[in-house]
């Protein structure tokens, strides 16, 4: 009568087993398929564009993107200037920042970036010009 229990309760578990498996496969395949399913593509929104623009430029240069100075929407995606402390020094004022014109696509990975001014901190920009 034991043994006759214990078959019982190993075919039982075995078949939860076979179910849990079968449930797993069931849904990555489902999962996969999803993935692979192409999806029409959004156009993020900007402040999404402005947060992915900063990460991957200060990722790219090693520096953090203190503020965003311009921001434009184009046929072919975006282009921001993008603020950033190039090298600090003391007193802060003396700080060498820099512009950095970013491109990114459309879906708003970045596709470019150049720095197209350097400046001191504390320094305004001459009248007429950037």
């Amino acid at each position: 009568m034991t043994n006759a229990k214990k078959t019982t309760e190993s075919q039982d578990s075995n078949q939860s087993s076979r179910e849990s498996q079968n449930s797993l496969e069931s849904r990555n395949s489902r999962e996969s398929r999803e993935s692979h399913t192409p999806q029409k593509s959004r156009r993020p929104k900007p402040m999404e564009v402005l947060r992915e623009a900063r990460a991957q430029l200060a990722e790219l240069t090693g520096m953090t993107a203190e503020s965003v100075s311009s921001f434009e929407q184009t046929e072919e995606g975006w282009v921001l200037e993008v603020e950033v402390l190039e090298l600090e020094r003391v007193p802060d004022t003396m700080s060498l920042m820099a512009s950095y014109q970013v491109e990114l696509d459309a879906e708003g990975q970045l596709t470019g970036y150049r720095r197209v001014r350097r400046y001191e901190r504390g320094r305004a920009d001459a009248r007429g010009s950037r």
